[in-house]
């Protein structure tokens, strides 16, 4: 490519979370970058917007490095909006989204605003990843993923991805030399098991407390999850036309 390549960079862990860091610079050696993320952590938005309050994006400066940075006060879908209508000059030619810290393998897609992020820019008609480490860790140690992301990367502009498909990409807890290799999976079917610990303030006022117990009801050998478990990375074409099409001829067959 002897045109660097525009690349939009955002997270759900904020604009100083060491996992979108990490991105940055790797993306530094594919192409032009521009940040744009949430000035605190929205893990758990899933595709929410900002409709009911005002945004605010700034430019900032975390570091040393060609990129240029905005931190903005909405949500991950918030920013990619903010970066296609305010900030850029033209479309990028791929949003990068993460690194989360944390899966977003199986169902968790549906609740990551790492990905709902890479969505929003499929939506928008950028080609899309979303990158997640499986380390929850703040100081999670994100070198050992790089060679597969920068691999993922390339192959992603080289190739292209088809309008409305995203790529999730997921990334095992081992050191590089334990990574098997990469293999293109569909998304495994399972659910968290939702558990409410309940307390009580000092005034006596009962709030609660999320958690929960993840479900794997998949046992296919072609999933993200057993991908994960045998060593490795994860990478789902997702796409977010939501229409059961199988549906469509049985529902006509309703007497509606």
């Amino acid at each position: 490519m002897q045109n660097k390549p525009l690349i939009l960079i955002t997270n759900d862990d904020g604009i100083t979370a060491p996992g979108l860091r990490a991105l940055i610079r790797i993306m530094n050696k594919i192409g032009e970058v521009v940040v744009v993320a949430p000035d605190s952590p929205q893990s758990g938005m899933g595709h929410a917007i900002t409709v009911d309050n005002v945004l605010t994006c700034n430019a900032i400066t975390i570091d040393d490095g060609p990129q240029l940075e905005y931190t903005c006060s909405g949500t991950p879908a918030d920013c990619v909006k903010m970066a296609v209508n305010e900030i850029l000059n033209r479309k990028p030619d791929l949003c990068v989204s993460g690194i989360n810290h944390g899966s977003n393998a199986s169902i968790s897609v549906i609740y990551s605003g790492t990905m709902s992020a890479a969505i929003e820019a499929g939506i928008e008609g950028i080609p899309a990843i979303g990158f997640s480490l499986l380390d929850f860790k703040w100081h999670a140690d994100f070198k050992q993923s790089e060679e597969y992301i920068k691999k993922i990367t390339l192959n992603a502009l080289l190739n292209g991805i088809p309008e409305g498909v995203v790529l999730n990409v997921n990334i095992p807890k081992l050191k590089k030399e334990e990574i098997k290799g990469v293999k293109i999976c569909r998304q495994a079917n399972g659910y968290w098991k939702e558990i409410f610990d309940k307390r009580k303030n000092p005034m006596g006022k009962e709030y609660y407390w999320l958690s929960g117990e993840f479900i794997n009801k998949d046992k296919g050998q072609d999933t993200d999850l057993y991908a994960l478990e045998n060593g490795y990375v994860s990478v789902v074409p997702v796409q977010f036309d939501m229409t059961a099409h199988h549906m469509i001829q049985k529902l006509n067959a309703w007497e509606l």
